[in-house]
């Protein structure tokens, strides 16, 4: 555990550490940072939303794990802009808080998964309806990832990040096939 003089050690979030690996590439603002998160589409592979960002900025400040600068504002009228760059504390933290084995070792529940256990509860056509339903937004989804490596292939520093799209449009496709034959073992079958 990382220990500072005459400082709490601060337990980091998942949002805290999102925040410490971007600062890495360089020292941003707020809407910096959660412009570029939106950009490498964050809620796809991490649940932050943009009050957490900047709460967890604000958290980050009162640590050694970041310094707090001031930005001149481009835009007279508007106040100056905070700038918050990681420091050797706060890439030590980041080390560390990657380091547990607990990123590799979790299942989390997926709705979908959920409903198809209560499933046998819903009427036929509803249940045909929410496959409908599943199987659009796998095509949608299946479309946008397709179209975010085309865009992140022309940027070789967003490497782990294409290969996190690439696995997500792989679950995404074998989830298609997968669909495939729950609607045919659901509804192949004759009533009765």
């Amino acid at each position: 555990m990382l220990e500072y003089t005459n400082m709490p050690v601060t337990k980091l979030t998942t949002a805290d550490l999102v925040i410490l690996a971007l600062l890495t590439e360089r020292p941003r603002h707020g809407y910096n940072v959660n412009a570029e998160l939106e950009r490498r589409d964050i809620r796809d592979w991490a649940s932050v939303s943009r009050p957490q960002i900047y709460y967890s900025l604000q958290k980050l400040a009162e640590t050694p794990y970041v310094t707090v600068s001031q930005q001149a504002s481009e835009t007279s009228g508007r106040p100056d802009r905070q700038v918050f760059a990681i420091t050797e504390a706060g890439r030590e933290a980041l080390a560390e808080g990657l380091a547990t084995p607990t990123w590799a070792t979790q299942r989390v529940p997926q709705p979908f998964f959920t409903w198809i256990g209560l499933s046998a509860h819903a009427e036929p056509a509803e249940a045909r309806a929410v496959l409908k339903a599943r199987r659009d937004f796998l095509l949608a989804e299946v479309e946008r990832e397709r179209e975010t490596i085309a865009w992140m292939k022309v940027m070789p520093e967003l490497l782990r990040w294409q290969l996190m799209v690439q696995l997500s449009l792989c679950q995404f496709e074998a989830e298609l096939k997968w669909l495939g034959e729950v609607e045919s073992a659901l509804f192949s079958q004759s009533p009765g």
